[in-house]
Order: structure tokens, then C-alpha cells, then sequence
């Protein structure tokens, strides 16, 4: 099984409802902008949680020609990446290993319509967001950033046997995207689950040299 690559580019145009890396996630209104729960000095609070990309589904049927993937609807992904694009005062940092649920998220909705974008804002007022990147899809090539195949790291597939890599992530100068030395962060999911769109039981593992 052979990596859907990607490459991304700034967006010639919106990018409302298309499949984007980084911006804000257009969402349906059922769903809810997943945050992780943080502790400072015994008081809780939530902080939103990094929304990396939104899938337009459609977009990657040219090059799922078994239908592993949904060929209709949107994911969306989401995971505690403060610290890693170069926030060294984040409140949470998960580290090496499995992360729990907490720190991720992928949320799969069928039905686009009535998509609204959510914002995630500073106190001033300025969104709390990378500047949003137009998708390409592409079969194989060079890039460790895409989805589905096998993860990369060895020590991942023997760590999380039979386990697919929905989407692997790469570290990138140009955001700042670092995983540790020389690391990348999977989304993994079982062939059974992805049959079944059971993206709720999506895991996440961060391997570095």
C-alpha cells in the first residue's frame, strides 16, 4: 500500500469547505472544536487544540482506488502541537510514545453542509491559527507527510502492529514544525476500524530518533 504524498502551498483563493492545512476548520455545527484540559497550579482549564488539516474526502478518491478511505464527507484532524511548532511555554507537551486521547482528535462527518469556520481567536482578537495551505495529493513520492501505507519508523510498526498510518506527519522548517530531533507524529488506525469509519478509535504515536 503505497502513501497518498502531499504537498501544500499557499491558496490562490478561500479555502472555505476545501481540504487545507493549517487556517480554521470549517465545521458543521453538530461538532464541536476539540480542547485538552490543563492543570496550572490546581486550577483546570481547556485549551484548544492545534487543528492541523481539514480532508475534503472526494479529493483523495483518485488515489484510494482499493476505498480504504471515505470517498464522500470531511475529516478533520486536530493534536496538541504547541510545544512542537516552537510554543516552548506550552502548558502540555505530550512526548515519545503513544499519546492518550486527550492530546488528538479526528472527527469524520458524512453530510458538508452547512459547514461554518471556527475560529480560534487571541485575547486582541487575531486568530490563534497558522496561515491556512492549499492541499496537493500525489501517489508515493518523496514526502513522509501524507496518508495511509505503513508508518515510516520501524519501531512504530512493531509498536502498533497491523496498524495503518491514516496520516503521518513530518517535521518542516518553514512552520517551525519540530518533533523532537528527528521525529514524526502518526495517526493510526486498524483496517477493521477504517472499514468501519470508526475514526473515534483513531491512536497517535510520536517516534524520534
Amino acid at each position: 500500500m503505497q502513501m497518498i504524498g502531499i504537498t501544500t502551498t499557499k491558496g490562490n483563493g478561500p479555502l472555505f469547505g476545501k481540504s487545507k492545512w493549517w487556517g480554521s476548520p470549517d465545521m458543521p455545527e453538530n461538532l464541536e472544536y476539540p480542547e485538552v484540559p490543563v492543570n496550572v497550579d490546581g486550577q483546570l482549564y481547556y485549551d484548544p487544540l492545534t487543528f492541523i488539516c481539514q480532508i475534503r474526502c472526494e479529493d483523495l478518491a483518485a488515489h484510494d482506488p482499493e476505498g480504504l478511505l471515505p470517498h464522500g464527507g470531511m475529516l478533520w484532524f486536530f493534536a496538541a502541537l504547541d510545544y512542537f511548532l516552537g510554543d516552548q511555554d506550552a502548558d502540555e507537551a505530550p512526548g515519545m510514545g503513544e499519546w492518550s486521547p486527550q492530546y488528538f482528535k479526528v472527527l469524520y462527518s458524512k453530510d458538508c453542509s452547512g459547514l461554518h469556520t471556527h475560529s480560534v481567536l487571541y485575547d486582541d482578537g487575531t486568530p490563534a491559527c497558522m496561515p491556512e495551505e492549499e492541499i496537493v495529493f500525489r501517489e508515493g513520492g518523496e514526502s513522509c507527510t501524507g496518508f495511509l501505507g505503513k508508518p515510516y519508523f520501524e519501531e512504530v510498526r512493531e509498536a502498533m502492529p497491523g496498524m495503518l498510518s491514516l496520516l503521518q506527519i513530518d517535521g518542516e522548517d518553514r512552520w517551525n514544525l519540530r518533533f523532537f530531533d528527528c521525529g514524526m507524529l502518526n495517526f493510526l488506525i486498524s483496517p477493521e476500524d477504517l472499514a468501519a469509519r470508526r475514526f473515534g478509535q483513531v491512536r497517535c504515536y510520536l517516534h524520534s530518533f
